[in-house]
């Protein structure tokens, strides 16, 4: 039995979602780049880039592992690149994404043998959540201006719009593209390829894939363009869990269990979106608050239920953990890493990644 924490991978899981994604661009002719910024674990790689076109990146770091350890496509994109690094971006990528018509001058002459594109906003989203949306006011993601983007098009060939934000409805995913299509589809016309951006929970249960890959397919012959998708969670979705071990309990007019790990730690986006690990069955009639281990007051998974009285050293496993995890971790209060495991698809569980203090001491001074 592996030592906890660790996250594990279930390649079964991961596999089920990856069929969805190949159906997509089977029914729709849209091609789909895995989003490095919400999972980069390279470990199964092998697995995903059979059902994906390439990667998307957000910074130098990923559109180098992108290109060297996933097969097909590299787009390279980031908020603002610096001077010292476009050659290399350029060097790594297959298609250089700019966030900014600035950017896209100042590197027009390195770039200029390179497949290009543009960063649109179109000032809707379907974030409810400030921190994340990308059409917040005053957001520094993209270019909103049509005029302005009309006198660059002869430097692009493609766009990028990336405004849904864990959007399960079909229905809302339609009209952001209606929005799209009404301000700058006389710009969409002149370009060859367009990504939609990530977000899309179109691999969800009950999803309406007929309608999506319909509508996926109509846009693409309105415009006469390559329609991208850059799917981070719908690529992951429920196909990771982050296992942890009872170290104590006590009671403070509550029952309260701590585990080997932290949500500071180990999923921070729980405390960034003030939101609760997923923990099944979660039911029973002995409640539970599990805290981590940090000395973080609020770190926290959550409360739940349990058939039975916890006790120190049950194993807990924490659902849904792939996401945004594995790539933001850090050593906060030097709490012992999660190894990363990969049960294969013929279900041995694989240790493929461990960490120990030596990498503690290398990632400071």
């Amino acid at each position: 039995m592996l030592k906890t924490p660790y996250y594990l991978i279930d390649k079964s899981k991961l596999l089920r979602n990856l069929e969805i994604i190949a159906r997509v661009r089977e029914e729709s002719g849209a091609k789909s780049l895995l989003a490095l910024k919400c999972f980069a674990t390279w470990g199964v790689f092998d697995l995903m880039q059979a059902y994906m076109d390439g990667t998307t990146s957000s910074s130098l770091n990923e559109v180098k592992l992108g290109k060297q350890k996933f097969s097909g496509e590299t787009h390279a994109y980031s908020v603002a690149y610096a001077d010292d690094e476009i050659e290399e971006v350029l060097a790594h990528s297959d298609k250089i994404i700019f966030n900014s018509i600035s950017q896209l001058q100042r590197f027009s002459e390195v770039s200029a043998h390179q497949t290009r594109g543009l960063r649109v906003n179109p000032g809707v989203s379907s974030s409810n959540f400030t921190l994340a949306d990308p059409a917040r006011p005053h957001s520094r993601l993209g270019e909103h201006d049509p005029e302005k983007i009309a006198d660059v098009l002869d430097q692009v060939s493609g766009f990028m719009f990336h405004n849904n934000c864990e959007n399960a409805s079909f229905e809302r995913f339609d009209e952001l593209l209606q929005v799209i299509e009404t301000r700058f589809g006389h710009l969409l016309e002149k370009v060859s390829w367009v990504s939609l951006g990530g977000g899309i929970h179109f691999t969800g249960e009950d999803y309406p894939l007929e309608r999506f890959c319909q509508r996926l397919k109509a846009f693409a012959e309105c415009y006469a363009v390559q329609v991208y998708l850059e799917p981070g969670e719908a690529a992951i979705t429920h196909s990771t869990s982050l296992e942890v071990t009872v170290l104590d309990l006590l009671n403070n007019n509550k029952n309260l269990a701590i585990v080997d790990s932290s949500i500071e730690a180990h999923m921070p986006d729980l405390l960034i979106y003030r939101e609760s690990a997923k923990l099944k069955p979660n039911r029973g009639n002995y409640a539970y608050q599990v805290c981590g281990t940090s000395c973080l007051a609020g770190d926290i998974f959550g409360e739940f239920q349990f058939e039975k009285p916890l006790q120190i050293g049950d194993r807990l496993s924490f659902q849904d953990a792939a996401g945004y995890t594995m790539v933001k971790k850090s050593w906060f209060n030097g709490v012992r890493m999660p190894s990363i495991a990969v049960r294969q698809l013929d279900g041995r569980i694989e240790l493929v990644k461990s960490f120990d203090y030596d990498d503690f001491v290398q990632a400071l001074s």
